[in-house]
C-alpha cells in the first residue's frame, strides 16, 4: 500500500466503520458519534472549573473500555472520545474566563485578562466569538504540523536510533519533563525517580516480583489505573477540599448585560489573524517538546502580541488582540504535543498520558517509530489506526468550527456549580472509573495512597506529571536498556559507545543545569502554574 492508500484506508475506518445507528438507512458510524460526544462533553468539563479535559479522559477511559470491551475494533471509538474530550475541553476553558473571571482550566488564565474586562464592557459575546476563532484557527494549525512531521521523525528515528540511542533519548525526555514543569529542575527529578521507583513494584522480566516484600497484593505491581488517577486526580480532590476548607467564603457571581453588536466581522478577524498565527506558531513549538504545557505557551504568545499590539485598548483591559494571542497559544499546544507520542512513544502532558493508557489497555496500536512503517507488501495495521487518529482529531475540529461556538455560549451556567457539590461528583466518579478499570477491592487501597501521595506533593509543591509519565515510561526505559545491553556483549559503558547516545546525555545534563538557573518572577509563575501537568 502506498502512502495516500494508507490515508485513504484510516479515514474509511473512521467514516465507513461499524454503524452505531441508522438513520433514515443511513448508518452513523460510532467513532464519529463517540469524536461529537467527547467534543460536546469536552466544552461543558472545560467551562466547569474544577473538571478540565484531564479529569474527564481520566473518568472516561475505564468507563469506555467496559463498554467497547478490548477488541482492535474498540481502538478508534475509544480515542476518538478521548481526542473530542481534549478538543473540547481546549475551547472550554475560555467560558468561565470571560464571564466570570475564573478560569475553566489553567492556561485559560491569561485568557481573563481581557477577556473579563471586555465582558464588564457588555461584550462578552465578541469575547467569546474571539476565543474560539483564535482556539480553533490555532488548533487546527498545531493539527496540520503534527500530521505533517510526524511520521518523518518516526521514520527518522527508526532508521537511526539502536537500542542504546533509544535508552538514551528516553532518559533525555524524562530529564526534560522533570525540568521543565514545576518551578524547580529537582522537585521534578524526585518526581520521576519516585515514579520509577513505584513501576519497578512486583514488574519487570525476571522470574521473581521486586520489591513486593512476600506479598500478595504487591507481587503483581501497581495498577496502572490506580496509580494515575490517585496522584492526578485523587491527589487533586484532598487538595481542593483543604483549599475550599480553608477559603470558606466564595465570591460572588457577578453578570453584566450585553451591549451593541456581539458580532466578530470579517475585518476584525483579519486584524486577529497575525496574533493568531504568531501565537500558534509559538505554542505548536512549545507543544512539540515533552513535559511544557499550555499555560507557558499562552504566556509567551500573550507577551509576544503584546509587544504587537498597537491598538487604543492595551493589553490587560478589554482587547481581542490579547484573548486571541493567548487562545491561539493554548489550544496550538494540544496537536503538536501528539508528536512526541505518536512518532516516539513518549507522552508530552497529561492528555496524551491517557491516550498512551487507552492504545496499550486495548492493543493493537503501540505509539511510537514502528507505528509509521509504510510496507507495500503487507498492510500495517498501526498505521491505518493512527491515520484514523488524524481523522478523528480533523473531525473534532471541523465540530469545532461548526458549532463549537455556539455550545460555547450556552455553557457559561457550568461556572455557578459550587465546588462543595462538584468535588464529591469528582470523588465518586473517579472511584467508580477505577473499580470499573480493575473490579478488585484492592484498587482503592492503591487508589487512596497514590492520592495522599499526589496530594503531599503538592503541599510539597512537586509536580506530578513527571512521575506519572516515568511510571508510564518505566517498562520502555528497562527493555531498553536490556536490550542494549545485550546487544553490546555485556558491557557496561554501552550508553556511552554511540555518538548519538553521548549526545542525549550530554543534553539531558544541560538541560537541568539550564532550567535550574534562576527564574524571573514572571516566568517562574508561569511555570508552577504547569506544576501539576
Amino acid at each position: 500500500m502506498g502512502v495516500l492508500e494508507y490515508v485513504w484506508a484510516g479515514v474509511l475506518a473512521v467514516i465507513a466503520g461499524p454503524a452505531a445507528f441508522e438513520i433514515l438507512g443511513i448508518g452513523i458510524p460510532i467513532t464519529l458519534l463517540m469524536v461529537f460526544l467527547g467534543f460536546v462533553i469536552g466544552i461543558v468539563g472545560g467551562a466547569t472549573p474544577g473538571l478540565a479535559g484531564p479529569f474527564l479522559m481520566a473518568v472516561s477511559l475505564p468507563i469506555l473500555l467496559s463498554i467497547f470491551g478490548f477488541t482492535p475494533d474498540a481502538l478508534l471509538p475509544v480515542l476518538g472520545f478521548l481526542v473530542g474530550v481534549m478538543k473540547g475541553a481546549t475551547v472550554g476553558g475560555a467560558v468561565p474566563a470571560i464571564l466570570f473571571n475564573t478560569p475553566g482550566t489553567p492556561d485559560a488564565m491569561l485568557t481573563t485578562f481581557d477577556g473579563y474586562p471586555m465582558a464588564k464592557k457588555g461584550q462578552a459575546g465578541k469575547a467569546l466569538r474571539t476565543a474560539h476563532f483564535a482556539s480553533v484557527s490555532g488548533d487546527t494549525f498545531s493539527d496540520l504540523v503534527l500530521f505533517t512531521c510526524a511520521p518523518f521523525l518516526a521514520i527518522i528515528v527508526e532508521a537511526y536510533l539502536g537500542f542504546g540511542e533509544k535508552a538514551a533519548l528516553i532518559l533525555l525526555s524524562l530529564a526534560f519533563v522533570a525540568a521543565v514543569v514545576g518551578a524547580s529542575p529537582m522537585k521534578g527529578m524526585i518526581a520521576a525517580f519516585l515514579g520509577l521507583f513505584v513501576a519497578a513494584i512486583g514488574t519487570g522480566e525476571d522470574n521473581y516480583s521486586r520489591l513486593s516484600f512476600g506479598t500478595e497484593v504487591l507481587s503483581n505491581g501497581v495498577p496502572l489505573i490506580t496509580a494515575v488517577l490517585g496522584v492526578l486526580i485523587l491527589g487533586e480532590v484532598l487538595f481542593a477540599f483543604e483549599q475550599m476548607w480553608r477559603d470558606r467564603r466564595a465570591d460572588a457571581v457577578t453578570e453584566t448585560l450585553q451591549e451593541g453588536s456581539q458580532k466578530l466581522t470579517w475585518k476584525e478577524r483579519k486584524a486577529l489573524a497575525p496574533f493568531i498565527a504568531i501565537s500558534a506558531v509559538i505554542g505548536t513549538g512549545i507543544g512539540a517538546l515533552p513535559g511544557i504545557g499550555s499555560t507557558l505557551a499562552a504566556t509567551l504568545g500573550y507577551a509576544t502580541g503584546e509587544k504587537m499590539h498597537k491598538g487604543p485598548v492595551p493589553f490587560g483591559e478589554g482587547t481581542p488582540e490579547g484573548i486571541a494571542a493567548a487562545e491561539a497559544a493554548n489550544s496550538s499546544v494540544s496537536g503538536a504535543n501528539l508528536i512526541p507520542v505518536l512518532s516516539l512513544g513518549i507522552p508530552g502532558n497529561v492528555g496524551a498520558v491517557f491516550l498512551i493508557l487507552a492504545a496499550e489497555s486495548i492493543g493493537g496500536f503501540n505509539p511510537g517509530p514502528s507505528v509509521f512503517r509504510f510496507s507495500t507488501s503487507e498492510v500495517n495495521p498501526e498505521l491505518v489506526i493512527a491515520f484514523g487518529l488524524f481523522t478523528t482529531m480533523m473531525l473534532a475540529n471541523l465540530m469545532n468550527w461548526a458549532i463549537g461556538g455556539r455550545i460555547m455560549a450556552a455553557c457559561g451556567i457550568m461556572a455557578r456549580i459550587p465546588k462543595q457539590v462538584l468535588l464529591p461528583i469528582v470523588l465518586l466518579l473517579t472511584l467508580t472509573a477505577i473499580y470499573v478499570q480493575e473490579t478488585d477491592f484492592n484498587a482503592f487501597y492503591f487508589a487512596f495512597a497514590f492520592a495522599i501521595i499526589g496530594y503531599l506533593m503538592r503541599k510539597l509543591r512537586i509536580p506530578t506529571l513527571p512521575f506519572v509519565i516515568a511510571f508510564i515510561l518505566a517498562g520502555n526505559l528497562e527493555t531498553a536498556f536490556r536490550q542494549a545491553f545485550a546487544v553490546s556483549g555485556g558491557d557496561a559503558l554501552f550508553l556511552f559507545k554511540s555518538p548519538l547516545s553521548l549526545l542525549f546525555l550530554a543534553l539531558s545534563v544541560a538541560v537541568i543545569v539550564f532550567f535550574s538557573r534562576p527564574k524571573k518572577p514572571a516566568a517562574n509563575k508561569a511555570i508552577e502554574a504547569e506544576r501539576d501537568g
